[in-house]
């Protein structure tokens, strides 16, 4: 199993709005497209008085990952729906893969 984790640095003061989104809108799109959500949610810790959050999601494989993420960003569902009110609210976002074997959990 591959775990991804990415964090969202916010524009100020939207981190509720990015929450509400992410959880009432993204999050049941991508279980419809069949990605499994870990956790989503604001960040404990600002990193230099930013708001920050995270979406931690586990996918069969790197390739599964990539093919399923295609997928979902590609359509109309995400396009038409929660992407312009999400990105409005990020500033950048960073992305890690790790495989869930290394994790010592």
């Amino acid at each position: 199993m591959i775990i991804e984790i990415r964090t969202y640095r916010l524009r100020p003061g939207t981190a509720d709005e990015f929450v509400r989104v992410m959880q009432a809108e993204s999050l049941p799109l991508l279980a419809d497209a069949g990605i499994k959500v870990v956790a989503c949610g604001r960040s404990l810790a600002a990193d230099d008085g930013h708001e920050e959050a995270y979406l931690v999601r586990a996918f069969d494989s790197v390739e599964r990952r990539e093919r399923q993420e295609q997928d979902f960003y590609g359509s109309e569902a995400w396009r038409a729906g929660p992407r312009a009110a999400i990105m409005a609210c990020v500033e950048s976002y960073h992305t890690v893969v790790v495989d869930a074997a290394d994790l010592r959990i």
